[in-house]
């Protein structure tokens, strides 16, 4: 089993108004990663991940794509001691 590892997420595009988040957590939750998304004031989405390695990388490669209605421009991934979070929100 690997390590647990954190990533700091911002993505850039389409990705507010198009179920961006709701789909975030509902793809971290069926993988087992916890952590929050958000929308922030300037258009861009903020997310944190943390769990298992695998579980947050292909989350983090997931936010390439997201939501169906979603055009993704940009991903931006800071890695971070995780912090011990436990379950997934959606934060307002």
């Amino acid at each position: 089993m690997s390590d647990r590892t954190r990533a700091h997420v911002f993505v850039s595009g389409t990705v507010q108004g198009v179920y961006y988040r709701a789909t975030t957590r509902d793809t971290a939750r069926e993988r087992g990663v916890d952590g929050w998304v958000k929308n922030l004031e300037d258009g861009r989405v903020e997310a944190v991940f943390e769990g298992d390695e695998d579980a947050v990388e292909g989350m983090v490669e997931w936010c390439h794509t997201g939501s169906p209605q979603a055009r993704v421009d940009d991903v931006e991934v800071e890695y971070e001691p995780p912090e011990g979070l436990d379950g997934f929100e959606i934060r307002y």
